[in-house]
Parts: C-alpha cells; sequence; structure tokens
C-alpha cells in the first residue's frame, strides 16, 4: 500500500504541477489511494476545483476542533 501511495503520489505531482492534496481524516489508506487514483484522470479545472474543495474540508475540520477546545475551556 505505501508503494503504490508514494508512486500514485509522484504521478500526481508530476501531472498537475503539485502535491495529491485530500482530507485524510476519516479515511483509509486504500480510499486515500482510490481517489488519489480517480483524481489523475481529471482535468487540470476539474482538479483545481476538487483541491478547492478538499481544503474547505480540512479547514472546517481545524476550526471545529479549534472552537471544541475553547467550548471545553470555557466550562
Amino acid at each position: 500500500m505505501q508503494a503504490a501511495l508514494w508512486e500514485g503520489n509522484a504521478a500526481y505531482e508530476e501531472r498537475f504541477g503539485h502535491v495529491f492534496l485530500v482530507r485524510a481524516a476519516g479515511r483509509s489508506s486504500a480510499e486515500i489511494l482510490a481517489l488519489l487514483r480517480e483524481r489523475l484522470g481529471n482535468d487540470p479545472g476539474t482538479e483545481r476545483d476538487v483541491v478547492r474543495h478538499q481544503l474547505g474540508q480540512i479547514a472546517a475540520l481545524r476550526l471545529s476542533a479549534v472552537l471544541d477546545r475553547l467550548a471545553e475551556e470555557a466550562r
């Protein structure tokens, strides 16, 4: 699995010119690899949209964690 992810990441970076970005939280290695392989078929415009969506999910998870911590501290 590790080698396949490594190879997929290299192919992705070669195709799109940047690292593969995905919200990994809650996903298995197999799920991430499947997404990577699927997204290698995207055209650059579609992939930019997917990356923006993934960044939004990552930011939302991080913000939620900060807000949860603040709420816990306020109790």
